[in-house]
């Protein structure tokens, strides 16, 4: 990390330290709290993730944009400006350098925050799930810059699959088309998000020594971003064919609507939460608590192989 990186961010100390001293850093992204859920929850979830990844022996490094820096790590009381505060903006990459200069909050997505994380030093994010092709695509064009981040930025990402929401074959296909290994731990199938399989086969790998190797050696041979697919545990999975069915009713409520875009993937969400009666927002806090755990092993593998 050069000065022209320490321009742009503001690296909390303890992350600083445990950067420079070679040691475990896991990204978080902040979309899940500006975006995800209602104040305090959002705080609350944001903070117990933050726990799970130091019980597992890494540093969280929460990031978000915040008065003209990209913050990587959280103090308590910015974590409150961001849940609390409304109106806050959705960044993906392209929108950094905007948010940067206007001075605002800001929540990073997962291209903004793999950006971020790498322009750190950060080799490890984990998150609830990726963005990808959207159904329909092949009439609107909606692929998520998410893919392409992966395909240019050396980060691995821990995930259980791509949201649900989205039309899994096609962008699973992208991520090959770009180069992507799409790594299924401890499991043959592409998780979809609330439940544990999707009925599309990714390479399985078991252990975390077993990944860390796969990811360092991607990262040696030229590679750049790997794509961690770990599913939901079982007892907090919701059925397969019950929240396609639940899917199915979101998506026609945003056509008629005429949501698009950006704003698309943030109403999908909270509606099959409320369709599902609070049960989807149960299932995707386990989701990212157990991501962040794999997350957070995985930077210990790595730390040990690079020392």
């Amino acid at each position: 990390m050069g000065d022209a990186a320490d321009d742009l961010l503001a690296i909390a100390p303890e992350v600083r330290a445990a950067l420079a001293d070679g040691r475990a850093v896991l990204a978080l992204e902040s979309t899940i709290i500006t975006h995800g859920m209602p104040f305090p929850d959002n705080v609350a979830m944001a903070r117990g993730v933050e726990a799970v990844a130091r019980a597992h022996g890494a540093v969280p490094a929460t990031i978000a944009v915040a008065d003209g820096r990209i913050r990587v790590g959280l103090d308590a009381a910015l974590l409150d400006r961001l849940g609390e505060a409304k109106g806050v903006a959705k960044l993906s990459r392209r929108d950094l350098a905007g948010a940067l200069a206007g001075g605002g909050l800001g929540g990073t997505t997962v291209a903004a925050t793999m950006a971020a994380a790498h322009l750190a030093g950060i080799r490890v994010f984990s998150t609830g799930g990726i963005g990808g092709v959207h159904r329909g695509a092949e009439d609107t064009f909606d692929v998520s810059a998410d893919l392409l981040e992966l395909a240019r930025t050396p980060v691995a990402v821990v995930c259980a699959g791509a949201k649900s929401i989205l039309d899994l074959p096609k962008t699973l296909e992208v991520l090959e088309t770009q180069g992507v290994p799409v790594l299924g731990f401890g499991t043959d199938a592409f998780p979809a998000f609330f439940a544990r399989e999707s009925g599309l086969a990714v390479d399985r790998v078991d252990g975390i020594e077993a990944l860390a190797a796969i990811v360092d050696l991607h990262r040696r041979l030229g590679g750049r971003g790997v794509l961690v697919a770990n599913p939901i545990p079982e007892a907090d999975a919701l059925p397969a064919a019950e929240i396609e069915a639940r899917i199915a009713e979101a998506v026609a409520e945003a056509a008629a609507a005429g949501i698009a875009r950006k704003d698309v993937t943030p109403f999908l969400l909270a509606r099959i939460v409320a369709l599902t009666g609070g049960r989807s927002l149960a299932a995707n806090i386990a989701l990212v608590r157990n991501n962040v755990a794999v997350g957070a092993d995985l930077a210990v593998a790595l730390a040990r192989r690079a020392g």
